[in-house]
Order: C-alpha cells, then sequence, then structure tokens
C-alpha cells in the first residue's frame, strides 16, 4: 500500500508503536531513529510529544518504551466495533470447528483490508494481521468482492488494472480471471490455490451486513485444505448464512 509523504508524516507515531513491537524492549532516540527512518531531531520531537501525552514513559535517561495507554483506548475502541463485535462469537465458533485461519474482510479502495484473524490451533498454519492489505485478483476475500460487481463494472476494472503476479500460480489473464469469478458466482465461495501466498488454500465466501459487503475466508496449508474443501465449504457457507441472520436482527 502507496503511502504520499505527507501522509506518511501523520503516521510517524504508529511508525513509532511498530518499532516497539518488533524490538520488545525499550529503545533509545538514536535506535528509533533507525527503526523508523525518521530523522533524529523529528524522531526526538515525536518522541517528546508522545511523552506529553502519555504514550511513552522513559525508563532511563536514554531509553523510553510505550505506556499502556494506547492499549486502554484501542481496547475500548474494539469493543464498541459496530460489525467485529457482533460477527466474532459466529467466527470464533467457525474457527474451532474447522481449526483453520478465519478471516474476516472488506474491500477499502482497491485491496482487502482484514478486519479480524482468528488463527488455527494446529502448529502449521497461515498466520496473517489485523490491518493487512490483499489485492483483489489473487486473494479469495478479493475475488468476492469483484465478482458482486455489475458486468460493465468488472469490464471496466480489468481494463485499467493490471493482474499483478503474487506467486506463480496468480491468474494474471482477464480470461482465467472472469473465467474464476464465474465459477465464485456459481458455487457461492471463492478459491484461492496458492494465488497470493505459496502453498496456502483459502475459501472465502461473502456475508452482507447492513450496508456492506463482507467476506470470510477460511484459509490454511495446500495439501490439508484441498483434502476437505467440501467439508469447509459446507461448513464456511452455513457459518456465513447464519453471520447474516445476525446482521438482519
Amino acid at each position: 500500500m502507496t503511502t504520499s509523504s505527507g501522509s506518511r508524516s501523520s503516521m510517524r507515531a504508529v511508525d513509532v508503536f511498530k518499532a516497539f513491537q518488533a524490538a520488545r524492549r525499550p529503545l533509545s532516540l538514536t535506535e528509533l531513529s533507525q527503526r523508523t527512518d525518521i530523522p533524529v531531531s523529528t524522531c526526538h520531537a515525536v518522541m517528546k510529544l508522545m511523552a506529553q501525552e502519555g504514550f511513552l514513559y522513559f525508563v532511563s535517561s536514554r531509553e523510553a518504551y510505550p505506556t499502556r495507554l494506547l492499549w486502554q483506548i484501542t481496547e475500548e475502541i474494539r469493543r464498541q466495533d459496530p460489525i467485529v463485535q457482533l460477527l466474532e462469537p459466529a467466527l470464533t465458533e467457525l474457527r474451532n470447528e474447522v481449526d483453520e485461519t478465519v478471516i474476516l474482510g472488506v474491500r477499502q479502495g482497491e485491496e482487502v483490508v482484514y478486519l479480524l484473524v482468528l488463527e488455527s490451533s494446529q502448529a502449521i498454519r497461515y498466520s496473517s494481521n489485523v490491518g493487512d492489505h490483499k489485492p483483489l485478483h489473487s486473494s479469495s476475500i478479493g475475488k468476492l468482492m469483484l465478482a458482486d460487481l455489475e458486468p460493465g463494472a468488472l469490464d471496466s476494472w480489468i481494463k485499467t488494472h493490471p493482474l499483478k503476479r503474487a506467486t506463480e500460480a496468480t491468474l494474471t489473464t482477464a480470461t482465467a480471471l472472469r473465467q474464476d469469478l464465474r465459477q465464485t458466482a456459481e458455487r457461492g465461495y471463492s478459491v484461492t490455490r496458492g494465488e497470493n501466498v505459496a502453498d496456502v488454500m483459502a475459501l472465502a465466501a461473502p456475508v452482507r451486513f447492513g450496508g456492506s459487503l463482507l467476506g470470510v475466508a477460511v484459509a490454511g496449508p495446500m495439501p490439508r485444505m484441498e483434502a476437505a474443501e467440501q467439508r469447509l465449504a459446507k461448513k464456511l457457507l452455513q457459518a456465513t448464512r447464519n453471520m447474516e441472520k445476525i446482521g438482519a436482527t
């Protein structure tokens, strides 16, 4: 996902938090500057402001670490999420039933953004993060969004968007993608077989929730997923039908 220099500057505090997340320890000004690629003088100003607002504290004269203020704010936001709050129990139940990673996603511009990721308990599993962005043409949830477009809108999208290759299995021709989207519409769910992440297979079904089109995906290692595709598809479709009933109440 590309970001302009102007909007990038507004994300500097987020970059600082991500640096602490990766380091898992207190960091000095120099280390933060290096990890975030923010000039030292600018990084110092960002740290000073964050400390004044209660987001950072200094564990020594040189090193700082985040307080729990951000966690408190985000936890309150998470509890009030109008969609995830309602669907999380059903998504958790689906994850427990299939024991593969379950993902809730929505289209945001020209990509899919993950709203919730519930990972499988199995040692070998598909892992991702909330906030990850995926292409429309090579992700299972993205294909749902494309399959939902009116024919004219889909034609326009294909003409104006290069089908970039993510793996050797990515569909990179309009003919192949159109055929795949027709199959998606016919069976009610999409399938990717290593098209976005090599050796990972995913099934995704739509959930119309209020005025939004969401996608629910079940993803895991391809051999295990292929062997259980029909059973997983049945569980997925039943779960998404139940989720739509939740949205209708």
